[in-house]
């Protein structure tokens, strides 16, 4: 048996600027605006790691805005630069002392052309591709 982890991610995973990469998060059904805020470390098509100062149970439902920078554009799609999504919290690390780290699965782009601009913003060559 082999020591090394099997990736199982359907899609490629991309490293942000956290201090530049910031999220706003809702949870539901107990909040009804995005009053959470943090920061990505990464993200994927179906996927987002982010930190927030409250931890979130994992398996809740939440909304997300992700602000991505630098990504209006003439060929954006739709108003601004942020890009919507709601998902279930898959995991939660609290055992650091400090924010709370979290995994977020997509389960649905929220509004027209938001899976497409985070796609764009991902092979822009802006961003790393993560381990």
């Amino acid at each position: 048996m082999s020591t090394q982890s099997i990736n199982r991610r359907q899609h490629e995973r991309f490293r942000v600027n956290p201090g530049y990469t910031s999220t706003s998060v809702r949870v539901h059904p107990d909040e009804e605006t995005f009053s959470r805020e943090g920061h990505i470390y990464d993200l994927s098509e179906s996927g987002v790691c982010f930190e927030l100062d409250i931890p979130i149970e994992p398996g809740s439902t939440v909304s997300m805005q992700i602000d991505l920078p630098g990504l209006a554009t003439n060929r954006d799609i739709g108003p601004g630069r942020a890009v919507f999504v709601t998902g279930n919290v898959v995991w939660c690390d609290i055992d650091e002392p400090g924010a709370a780290k979290m995994a977020l699965a997509i389960t649905r782009y929220d509004r027209a052309g938001d899976k497409e601009r985070l796609i764009r913003a991902m092979t822009s060559n802006r961003f790393q591709r993560a381990a």
